[in-house]
């Protein structure tokens, strides 16, 4: 029970993080030292979310990724370790290929892919839409 509490704890402070995107400030304002630490800490928040659910599910022995084809094993700091590595992997790029999802970890990885490949173009989404308002106040 406390596994499924964790996972949706998790769950829900990923998607009020990306919510963020979509609330619309009302003095816009051109990029800023603000904006590169929220869109910093957005990222962070995901990457970690990705990398606790990972590690939830190998501490419940539902292996979701192999390392070199082999289970996670080892401590629970190397598996931690692992996690966060494959969750960053997974979030900026494709992978170096040493670590790979299995059964569930699949799902999960492709969601944490496209939610990594996203980001970018909803940044710059919110912030022409931050410009506009701020030119249509101006008039």
């Amino acid at each position: 029970m406390t596994f499924y509490i964790l996972i949706a704890g998790i769950i829900f402070c990923m998607v009020m993080s990306i919510r963020t995107l979509f609330l619309v400030e009302s003095g816009g304002k051109k990029f800023s030292l603000e904006d590169m630490l929220w869109l910093g800490n957005l990222y962070a928040t995901i990457l970690v979310g990705f990398a606790l659910i990972y590690l939830l599910y190998e501490l419940q022995n539902h292996s979701v990724i192999l390392d070199m084809g082999n289970r996670l094993d080892g401590s629970f700091y190397e598996q931690l370790k692992t996690s966060f590595y494959f969750s960053a992997m997974t979030m900026f790029s494709v992978g170096y290929g040493d670590i790979a999802p299995i059964g569930m970890g699949r799902m999960i990885a492709t969601i944490q892919a496209f939610i990594g490949y996203t980001l970018p173009a909803a940044f710059v989404i919110r912030t022409v839409i931050d410009l506009e308002q701020k030119e249509r106040k101006n008039k």
